[in-house]
């Protein structure tokens, strides 16, 4: 079983907090780019046969700027060259403003049944800070269009820790979303990367954080708010009802297997991670050649695997499944790890509950320690 992820590079506005690959949204580019991302699936399609396809995600970037017929001819050719499970999650994440009730219904005919918003925040001064597109009314009319549209299954990112955001600010955006009735929220502390407006800016004197304190009774507040409004923690920076889980991230971290399609996608298989150019033009002049390369190719060993396991599990509430950990690796996890899971029981970050192994709510927030540890 695999998951399909599709990148769309194309942006209206390269976000100033954003590290992702993507290029500025250029609408000469989008048919040539469309009909790439066709031969490439046919490509794989030759190199893997029809396998079965559990989860199909289209991210970037911005994918709602693709014209509705482009989206719908790749989808098309997914079907027409993979096996698609009949309750397979299909979704595309889009920018507020960028998508309207025409396109959005043309999107739930096409057979898309989860629909991810880049929102980040509600107040407009904040997005226009980070360098959004949008604005909040622009926010409000795109979710309650696609609940016209008929779409049940909605996501919503945010951000806290950002520039000038106070506490009431956040609360502002976390209830906004709660009202709007989502379905799944995903919330991250901003981050700087290097090569970004925002790291520059902080570099050189010229971008106000919230200090430490302050980010931590942010997290505090997010992780005590959301599950009392029925948003329970399934991973370290998402919440959902009840059932609405995402199932394509939730592959990622069950070291399950993925294809990915288009420039800057990476596959990961048969302990192999294979990625593609990152260069727009050189992933075209492939599909023009009718054979894509790989720009990298890495084979994990052994030790590497282990550690991206634990990684990801831990990410989850879940944690680590202590037997699918003895029948992938053929070793108990004691055997590798004994003293610094036992160490970190001892300071409250871990716990072995049986079956599992994971973080406890303390671990949670101070994950990355708990994750160094599993290095080998």
């Amino acid at each position: 079983m695999y998951s399909l992820y599709l990148h769309i590079p194309f942006c209206k506005q390269k976000c100033r907090y954003c590290d992702f690959p993507s290029i500025a949204a250029d609408s000469s580019l989008y048919e040539k780019y469309g009909q790439a991302v066709l031969q490439e699936i046919i490509q794989r399609h030759e190199e893997l046969g029809p396998i079965n396809i559990d989860t199909i995600y289209f991210g970037g970037g911005t994918p709602s700027l693709m014209p509705i017929k482009i989206i719908s001819a790749i989808v098309n050719s997914i079907y027409t060259n993979f096996t698609i499970n009949n309750n397979c999650e299909i979704t595309l994440e889009a920018n507020p403003g960028t998508v309207d009730m025409a396109y959005l219904l043309g999107l739930k005919k096409i057979g898309f049944n989860r629909l991810s918003f880049g929102i980040q925040a509600v107040q407009d001064n904040l997005l226009k800070t980070l360098g959004r597109i949008h604005s909040n009314h622009d926010a409000d009319t795109t979710i309650n269009n696609a609940q016209k549209a008929g779409f049940k299954n909605i996501s919503v990112d945010l951000m806290y820790g950002l520039p000038d955001q106070t506490m009431s600010m956040l609360e502002e955006s976390l209830n906004w979303a709660v009202n709007k009735a989502v379905q799944h929220i995903s919330i991250y502390g901003l981050q700087l990367e290097e090569n970004t407006p925002f790291y520059s800016m902080h570099e050189s004197g010229h971008l106000l954080l919230p200090d430490e304190d302050s980010v931590e009774k942010m997290y505090d507040y997010i992780n005590a708010f959301l599950p009392l409004n029925n948003f329970e923690r399934y991973e370290i920076s998402n919440f959902a009802k009840k059932g609405f889980e995402s199932r394509h991230n939730t592959a990622y971290w069950q070291d399950k297997a993925y294809i990915g399609i288009g420039c800057a996608a990476h596959s990961y298989y048969q302990q192999k991670r294979l990625y593609n150019t990152h260069n727009v033009n050189n992933y075209i002049q492939q599909a023009t050649n009718k054979h894509f390369t790989y720009q990298q190719e890495e084979i994990l060993d052994k030790n590497n695997w282990i550690e991206e396991f634990c990684f990801l599990a831990l990410r989850t509430t879940q944690g680590i499944n202590k037997n699918k950990f003895q029948q992938t690796f053929n070793c108990d996890i004691y055997s590798l790890y004994k003293e610094v899971i036992h160490n970190f029981i001892t300071k409250n970050l871990l716990i072995d509950t049986g079956n599992f192994i994971k973080l406890t709510p303390l671990g949670m927030k101070y994950g990355n320690i708990v994750f160094e540890g599993f290095l080998l």
